[in-house]
């Protein structure tokens, strides 16, 4: 590598004084995110084009033009272009990662085809009249003339003897990770050095920020261990399901012996998978030498339902002051974003500092332990943007556990299974997708290929010959007796009141439907009736399930409406399920919820579809949709028969049938062009795994603490304290269109001086909050989710 020679002053500056007075040099700038940057990036063998980018991306700061905006002479100045053109004419091909790193990391990763990268020539960017910024220097030369003069030397072309991104790679997404790996490195990097800089006090020193703790996965382990033990000890389950519980935990245990790679655990729900899979992920960690362990989570209600039981697992051995900065809770509703108010608000000074704490170890995943969903880790992962992408150089040397992967959009599976692949393949970091209706993803091995040379092949963690599920059956699924296997629901709440089962679970596909019904069982004058859905905020929810779990552990009436989202890690054990036709996953989710401690000898799940009498669609989407017409389709040939759909095989054979009719491979066209095109800014665009914008809304559950928290929102600003207290109490909705009812009923919160969150919401009308159904404005429903 490059490096000083010697040289003890510079004239130029890489950015103003900070609040001790003191100025950063541009050639001290350079070296230190140059060396920062090779340290990150030498987890993955990419150190000396880290070192490269790190040299270059702020070269254009040489130029005369940049120096002049530092002393407010001017604006809009591009100091990034050319260090991107000097890495592509000095390095040829081994230069292209280094030259789209330097050339997105401020406005993030452009497109990697050789037209765009020809785009970068000074030449054409000074002709160039469709942008409003100023090369800060036309001559390549005069920069060359000043980074020697200041005593800083490019490394050799030849030291990059085997770069992380090659362009004639047919792999393509493989690929454009390999870029977002070397950017992650540089803009991290230069965060660091940057924050360093402003944040001194004295002169003569720089204010990095504190270090994240290390994971010491042989300790955490024994503890984990011994917390399962006592859990064991407390449970009232029956001797066989502890005894498959044991016999799970000591297969994660003996398949953490082997080397990094892909992992499929498939187990049936009331295993104990959470607990398992992390005693997995400890042990894999120690005999791999990996750093990190990285939960992804499909729904934010189960978040912290985890995070709590990582933090009781952990209590014995970490401090509870410790705890958020070995435990990292990362997602839309975490409140870890820019806080710039908080410090003015009077908060306790402890406060304050776990909160800045923990965004500062959010920014870039700093952490022995990370909780996130699926769309704050894979939406990074195929991000272009900096603040996104500065985390992943992370993710190398991780294991990354995946909860309920068939969560994931039908028309993502391909881009997505190619990514992680590369991930286990290059980055020696470990994937487990760990579930109980674990997807036929190696039917799509030959589409994998194309983009990821590596493919699909998991091994799976839990020996077939333990015979989980045959020991799992639990209930009995059949359908109901009835023409076309229809009930409306008035009907269906005549059998839900029959007061020969008093606790029965009924789940249902829509919010409308789970409200439709419970009114009707209202209609019906049977008490100890209840309602769940996300239109009820997380404090209500848990409300209704403590009720509802007191009720069945004490063997009194209890009859609970839900929608799907009582299948998502939620812990009730029903003698009796009805449950709507839907996707098999979900009818094995929902069957999950039956005798599941395993007390009777046999529960009972009855499936129906449902007479909407307003005519409308019973699915909340396309995708949901068709998966539920293949199952209906799998499931007739079962008419006459009991189902076992305790069967890995039976779930191999649906989502095979499910992916020849869905074909993942030709959805998402315009994400898959945007691969192919090696084009970043479209893949971030079209890769989402909500399409729609949501936002999140402070409803009236509890008058009391709306009112503070409202007022509070309205007279200090958006802040993280306020965020942390706010999530029990908010639901999440699509963004209202204007001519939406529910706009007139929503008010931004404020962040500044005429500026208003696009994110958070206070509900204005009290009485739209119902004490058994949650929020249900008269209209303008359509913008609920679900």
């Amino acid at each position: 590598m490059g490096g000083f020679a010697g040289h003890t002053g510079s004239a130029y500056l890489a950015h103003s004084v900070n609040i001790a007075g003191e100025v950063d040099t541009l050639r001290d700038h350079l070296k230190k995110v140059a060396d920062r940057a090779a340290e990150y990036a030498e987890a993955f063998n990419a150190a000396p084009e880290a070192y490269l980018a790190g040299l270059l991306h702020d070269i254009g700061k040489y130029g005369d033009a940049f120096q002049r905006r530092l002393r407010g002479e001017v604006r809009g100045i591009d100091h990034w272009s050319l260090g991107a053109w000097i890495a592509l004419m000095r390095y040829r091909a081994s230069g292209i990662a280094a030259a789209l790193s330097i050339q997105g990391h401020h406005a993030g990763l452009k497109k990697a085809s050789r037209d765009a990268l020809k785009e970068l020539d000074p030449a054409r960017l000074s002709g160039n009249q469709s942008t409003d910024l100023v090369l800060s220097e036309k001559d390549v030369a005069v920069l060359f003339e000043r980074i020697e003069g200041d005593g800083l030397e490019l490394p050799p072309p030849e030291q990059i003897v085997d770069p992380i991104y090659k362009h004639s790679n047919g792999a393509k997404a493989s690929g454009m990770l390999d870029v977002r790996m070397l950017f992650s490195a540089l803009v991290d990097a230069d965060f660091i050095e940057t924050e360093a800089h402003f944040n001194a006090k004295k002169k003569g020193e720089r204010a990095y920020r504190e270090p994240g703790l290390s994971l010491k996965p042989d300790s955490l382990l024994a503890h984990l261990l011994a917390y399962i033990g006592e859990l064991a000890e407390e449970s009232t389950a029956s001797p066989d399901v502890r005894a498959m519980r044991d016999d799970l935990l000591n297969a994660c245990l003996s398949a953490a012996e082997y080397p990094h790679g892909l992992f499929t655990l498939t187990a049936p729900t009331g295993t104990g998978k959470t607990l398992s899979m992390l005693a997995f992920a400890m042990k894999h960690a120690s005999q791999n030498n990996l750093n990190r362990i990285i939960t992804v989570l499909p729904y934010l209600n189960i978040i912290e339902q985890t995070v709590g039981e990582y933090q009781k697992a952990f209590a014995s051995v970490i401090a509870e002051e410790d705890m958020h900065k070995y435990v990292l809770e990362h997602h839309s509703l975490a409140g870890l974003g820019k806080d710039e108010n908080t410090a003015r608000q009077g908060i306790h000074e402890d406060e304050q500092n776990r909160h800045h704490q923990e965004r500062l170890l959010a920014e870039n995943w700093d952490a022995p332990v990370i909780i996130t969903t699926s769309v704050q880790f894979l939406e990074s992962l195929l991000s272009n943007r900096p603040s996104a992408c500065r985390k992943l150089h992370r993710i190398s040397n991780s294991v990354v556990l995946f909860d309920e992967i068939q969560t994931l959009p039908i028309g993502l599976v391909i881009p997505t299974l190619a990514t992680l692949s590369r991930l286990a393949e290059k980055y020696n970091s470990t994937i487990v997708f760990a579930t109980a209706t674990q997807p036929a993803f190696s039917h799509l091995e030959t589409h994998v290929r194309r983009y990821c040379s590596f493919g699909w092949s998991p091994k799976e963690i839990v020996p077939e010959e333990l015979g989980l599920y045959q020991r799992a059956r639990r209930n009995r699924i059949k359908w109901f007796e009835g023409a076309g296997h229809s009930l409306s629901w008035q009907d269906l709440a005549i059998l839900l009141a029959d007061d020969t089962c008093e606790q029965v679970l009924c789940i249902v596909n829509l919010k409308r439907h789970a409200l439709a019904l419970f009114n009707e069982l209202v209609e019906t004058g049977v008490p100890d009736i209840f309602h769940l859905s996300t239109n009820m905020c997380p404090a209500h929810r848990r409300e209704v399930l403590r009720e509802v779990c007191s009720r069945l552990k004490d063997r009194k009436p209890c009859r609970l409406v839900s929608t799907q989202c009582v299948e998502a890690g939620v812990d009730v054990d029903f003698p009796l399920v009805y449950r709507a036709l839907g996707p098999m996953d979900s009818i094995a989710q929902a069957a999950g919820r039956c005798n599941r401690n395993g007390r009777l000898g046999f529960g009972e799940v009855v499936l129906f579809t449902p007479q909407d009498a307003e005519g409308r669609n019973i699915y909340p989407d396309g995708s949901y949709r068709q998966a539920a017409v293949i199952t209906n389709s799998f499931l007739r040939t079962y008419d006459d028969q009991e189902l076992d759909i305790n069967s890995p095989h039976i779930f191999e054979e649906y989502y095979r049938e499910l992916y020849d009719v869905a074909k993942p491979e030709a959805r998402k066209k315009d994400l898959l062009d945007a691969i192919d095109l090696r084009d970043f800014e479209k893949v971030a665009s079209n890769y989402r795994i909500i399409e729609n914008n949501t936002i999140n809304i402070l409803v009236p559950y509890n008058p009391g603490i709306f009112t503070l928290l409202a007022e509070e929102a309205r007279n200090n600003r958006l802040n993280a304290k306020w965020i942390a207290r706010a999530r029990p109490y908010a639901i999440g909705l699509f963004k209202p269109s204007a001519d939406n009812p529910v706009s007139s009923y929503i008010e931004p919160v404020p962040i500044g001086k005429g500026a208003f969150s696009e994110n958070w919401f206070v509900y204005l009308n009290e009485n739209h909050y119902c004490p058994e159904t949650g929020l249900n404005p008269p209209e303008g429903m359509e913008c609920f989710i679900g």
